[in-house]
Formats: C-alpha cells, structure tokens, sequence
C-alpha cells in the first residue's frame, strides 16, 4: 500500500540561538499543502522571501548547510531538515526571523519532539519516492571522502568516519529503517575538536556556540589550565576531561555519538532532494559540501529522468504525419513485420510513432497460449522502425537508403504489452548525426505507463544497386 504524503496538524514554534550568529530566533512550522515541499520564509525581512529547500539553493557549507533564494538566505538548516525527512513529513512552511536555524543542543531532538507535539497528519496525495535504477556515487580521493546510493526498494544508510584521531577511531553508524530515527539518530549532538574551540570563536564562526551543544572531543592530553581558560571564554563553570576523552560537562549517549550525529547531517542535507528516495546509502567520511553534491546528482538525475518520461500527447482525431503507405515507402519492412501503424508527430531530431497491438499478430500463436504477451524484442524493434523513420527523414532520397542497428544499450523493460494496447514510441537523438552514425534515445508508452525504454546506435547507408 503506498504511503501518503503527511503534513503537521498545526503550527509550532521552537526558539534559540543560531550557532554561527548567536542572533536568538524563532522558527516556527506551519502545516503546507500536498506537494508543497520544505520551504523557509524570512518572516523579518520585506516582503517575506520564501526560500525552497532544495539542493540548487544551496549556497555555502562550510560549517552547516545554508540555502538562498529571492535574495535572502538561511543557515544551519540540516539538524532541522533532518527532523522533517527522518519523521517522513513531506510538507511544511517554516517560518523564521533570522538568518540562521536555532542550534538548541546541536542535536534534532527538539525538533522532533516540537512536530511531534504539533501532530501528524496524512494527505491525500501518495508519497512521490524516487527509486533508484543504477547507482550514483561522489568522491573525492583526497579527502577519502566516498559515498554511494545504491539501487534497493527501501531507504537505509551506514556511515563511516575517521578523524585520524585515537579518541573517536574509526566509527560507524547505520540506520535500517525510519521508525528507527527518532530514537537512534535524533538526538546525537555534534561535536567540535577542543583545539578547534579558539580559533572558531575569535573568528566570530560560532558566536551561538556553547560548551552544551556541542560535544567537545580532546584528541591529546590538554593541561587543566587550559580547560579553565577555554571555560571561561565560554562564560562556563570549569570542566574536566572524561575518561572517555570529552568534556565532562555532557555524557555520551552513544560511544559511536558522532558517526551517528554524521549519519544525521546526510539525511539533513539528503531532504534538499526534494522527494524521499529509495536507495541504499553508503558513505565514508561525509560532509556537508559531499552530501550536498550529492543530492545535487540525484535531482539532476530526477530532473532529467521526468523530462524523458513525459507522455507525448497527441490527437487521435488528427491526420498523422505519415499514414501506413507513407511509411512503407520509406522503409523496407513489410507485414508481419512491418511493426509501425503511423507517424503521429516528428520534427529534426525527435519522433512519435504509433503500433496498435491486436490479438491478430502472428507472435501470440506461440508467446504464449492462454497468456499472450508482446515479445521484448519485438518491442525493440518496433522502436527501431520508427528511429528508423526518423533517420531516413533526414536524406533527401530516402529510398536510396537503409538504416542498420549498430547496437543497442541500457535497454529496461518496465510493464508487459498485451492485445488491445496501442504503443507510442517516443525518440530523440542523443547527439547530431555525425558520418552516417546517429545515436538515439527511445521510449515505448502504453496509456501513460512506460513499458520500455533504452538508447540506440545505428547507420544510415546507401542502398547497393541492383
């Protein structure tokens, strides 16, 4: 049964500092309509901007996640972001007066428990998932920085880290399924390196920052003295390394704490999707510019994966383009292979092609009794024909040609074609025609379904005379 899209049942508002600007802010959730998406709205600026929360936003990520559109921006937004994707809420309308999310214990607990309290509640519309066909990776060697979506029917996520340092190790954290998020990943704070303390400080990057929302981590032995003096930059009773080489002013909820709160900032930064995905993720020393270039890929991919799977409309009532005379004169194939009914639309590089399937075809003798069922190959190649058509378009002669499938590629099958269905052939050149070779991209429709789909390659020859 598909999940539906959820929204919250009415508004809540959460407050606190923001971790790099230390302005204290309000944010406040606000139900949205289906397929509203995450959206931020600058309640202390003119106009009210609104910000989508969206990869292409995405703007800085040198010490959170900040986003910006309309001319204004808003930071440190993952630990919320990851509160939305981790309880699958698919819409809301957050509303802030300030540039920056409040940092509360540096964890995604408060908000959590905020939209919790507010309520969920389903919508109509289904849940817009969008699930993986082949992997998609981002690396960087340098950095040892890998990280990997596979293809898979559900979502889950492990993670790796390693700081080179011998208080945290080599760590790792995974999470199997989201009802496991509220409780495992949500409240896993962040954490800072002591040595790095100072200088982020006099650098006026954690202006909100607090010895309580961060878990500071001494990766060598650190006099006492200089505990006392970091404390009292902070404007903090004085503290103590732990045995467990942290500051004792907080305790760990997890010895694997950071990877966990890591594995938190990949789904922050993985909701700039847009949709909820399905896919196995597998990452090794993430960060926010890699989780977010990563999300990038994968709208790209989303974005170019709609684009191709449109159903091209067309008027049944119309004349089409070419008839079944029209295309017998350009190409060779005669009944029962003659796999094309008519040419509904073409232009230079695209064309529509239509097969009317009828329990009449020869093939459904063998393929199969009792449960008749349109060849692949024959799919293949009633796409073909009309590429075909397509390419011999192209020559002023066309009878003096013949195109000849050279290979083809990355062919996937989607549904089963049966009698009474009529099959529309979408293709497109994947490049100019170049010495007789013509790449193309083909899709086959039935209703609004895809059934096939894949990329071929072909030569377009003169015909040797008689």
């Amino acid at each position: 049964m598909s999940k539906k899209q959820k929204t919250i049942k009415k508004p809540v508002t959460l407050s606190g500092k923001g971790l790099h600007t230390g302005l204290q802010v309000d944010l406040t959730f606000r139900p949205a309509p289906e397929n509203h998406g995450y959206v931020f709205k600058r309640v202390d600026l003119e106009n009210g901007p609104l910000i989508h929360a969206l990869s292409k936003n995405v703007t800085d990520t040198s010490r959170g996640t900040t986003v910006a559109e309309n001319g204004a921006r808003i930071g440190t937004i993952e630990h919320v972001m990851a509160a939305l994707y981790g309880l699958e809420i698919d819409n809301v309308l957050m509303e802030i007066n300030g540039p920056e999310a409040p940092i509360i214990d540096g964890s995604a607990k408060f908000v959590v428990k905020a939209l919790k309290e507010a309520g969920l509640v389903e919508q109509k519309e289904n849940r817009n998932y969008f699930e993986l066909t082949e992997k998609i990776n981002y690396s960087d060697p340098d950095k040892g920085i890998d990280i990997t979506i596979f293809p898979d029917d559900k979502f889950s996520a492990n993670v790796m880290i390693d700081y080179n340092s011998k208080v945290l190790g080599h760590q790792y954290a995974s999470l199997g399924k989201m009802n496991d998020f509220e409780n495992e990943i949500a409240p896993c704070r962040t954490f800072v390196f002591f040595h790095e303390l100072e200088f982020l400080l006099k650098n006026d990057l954690i202006k909100g920052g607090d010895l309580e929302n961060a878990i500071v981590i001494l990766d060598h032995e650190v006099p006492q003295e200089e505990l006392d003096r970091i404390a009292d930059l902070f404007n903090k009773p004085r503290i103590k390394r732990n045995s467990e080489g942290v500051l004792n002013n907080l305790d760990m909820y997890f010895s694997n704490e950071p990877a966990r709160h890591k594995l938190l900032d990949m789904l922050g930064d993985l909701a700039l999707i847009g949709r909820p995905i399905k896919g196995k993720l597998i990452a090794s020393r993430p960060g926010h510019y890699a989780n977010t270039q990563l999300a990038r890929k994968v709208s790209n991919l989303i974005k170019e994966t709609e684009k191709k799977n449109i159903f091209p409309e067309y008027d049944l009532q119309a004349l089409p383009v070419l008839n079944i005379m029209q295309i017998m004169a350009l190409l060779p194939h005669r009944p029962p292979f003659l796999l094309v009914d008519k040419i509904v639309a073409m232009t230079d590089s695209s064309i529509v092609g239509v097969k009317n399937v009828t329990m009449n075809e020869g093939f459904f003798m063998g393929h199969f009794p009792g449960e008749p069922i349109m060849p692949g190959v024959l799919i293949v190649e009633a796409m073909a024909q009309v590429g075909g058509i397509l390419v011999l378009n192209s020559v002023p002669d066309p009878e003096n040609y013949s195109t000849y499938f050279l290979k083809i590629d990355k062919v996937k099958f989607k549904r089963k074609v049966i009698p009474g269905d009529t099959i529309v052939f979408k293709l497109e050149y994947l490049a100019p025609v170049r010495r007789g070779i013509v790449y193309m991209f083909g899709q086959a429709f039935v209703g609004d379904e895809l059934a096939m789909e894949g990329e071929m390659m072909a030569q377009i020859a003169r015909n040797r005379k008689a």
